[in-house]
């Protein structure tokens, strides 16, 4: 019973968080500390590692913006958690542990601002979704909500892996 209660409220918090915006009132952020972001909008099939989306190019800064991550941190909280863990384990969705050793930052930003394209196009994305059986709902999150997390996720890493940002040197 205690389960149950738990499930209610977090599928109810769910609900109540999912469709909000950002702070930002959804506008983009071009440009940090922590790097800056390329928004070039074209409609192309997912054959590069980047994904599908609006993120065709972002610079990262080899230090980590504290503030960017705490808002990160703050959306992954409040947005994500139901579903995903800071580890390496699969609950719903994957575990972020990881994330940003495997994939481009690009294409995590995709991922998290143009969820439905990426599943419909983006063959990893189709891979994941094949492996967890559930599809990542549209959180409606700004560009720079999802800068935000990308940058919570690199400290994610740093931190219990002690790397991140292998697949950004990769690309």
């Amino acid at each position: 019973m205690k389960n149950l209660m738990g499930i209610l409220a977090l599928s109810i918090l769910f609900l109540i968080f999912s469709c909000g915006g950002s702070e930002n009132g959804g506008e983009a952020s071009s440009s940090s500390s922590s790097g800056s972001i390329d928004e070039s909008s074209s409609a192309e099939a997912a054959t590069s590692s980047k994904g599908v989306g609006e993120i065709k190019n972002l610079n990262l800064d080899d230090s980590l913006n504290v503030s960017m991550v705490f808002k990160g941190k703050q959306i992954v909280d409040m947005k994500c958690a139901s579903c995903h863990k800071l580890t390496d384990k699969r609950v719903v969705g994957p575990g972020f542990e990881g994330v940003t050793n495997r994939r481009q930052p690009e294409w995590i930003m995709n991922m998290i601002t143009n969820t439905d394209v990426m599943l419909a196009e983006d063959p990893t994305a189709q891979k994941l979704l094949e492996e967890c059986l559930t599809r990542m709902p549209n959180q409606g999150l700004s560009v720079g909500d999802a800068r935000d997390v990308l940058e919570f996720l690199r400290q994610n890493d740093e931190a219990k892996l002690g790397k991140r940002d292998e697949a950004y040197q990769e690309g």
